[in-house]
């Protein structure tokens, strides 16, 4: 059964960081898409970052030169390296997984999706 698995978030003070981990089981992750979205107070959930199976990666813009997405395939695990946080970055952050190479912004394209791991920025 495919699983994926958040941690890493928590509360931390404006210009702070934090890592958050994916770690996904039950399907083959080298294989996979895998992006991280995030949803904040009475918002939707919106686009933060993918990294492709060949490692190509694209980060939302309001994250460019923040947050940093990476993988590491023998670990079945993707990361999100955040930096700066602001408080607008205060959401529940959730990692998904998905076959597909093009539209990886768009939350339909993921098959899979991890329960969130609660980001909070205090200002």
């Amino acid at each position: 059964q495919e699983q994926l698995v958040e941690s890493g978030g928590g509360l931390v003070q404006a210009g702070g960081s934090l890592r958050l981990s994916c770690a996904a089981s039950g399907l083959t992750f080298s294989t996979y898409s895998m992006g991280w979205f995030r949803q904040g107070p009475g918002k939707e959930r919106e686009f933060v970052a993918f990294i492709t199976r060949g490692g190509i990666t694209l980060h939302a813009d309001s994250v460019k030169g923040r947050f940093t997405i990476s993988r590491d395939n023998a670990k079945n695990t993707v990361y999100l390296q955040m930096n700066s946080l602001k408080p607008e970055d205060t959401a529940v952050y959730y990692c998904a997984a998905t076959p597909a190479l093009s539209r990886l912004v768009w939350r339909d394209t993921y098959n899979y999706w991890g329960q969130g791991t609660q980001v909070t920025v205090s200002s």
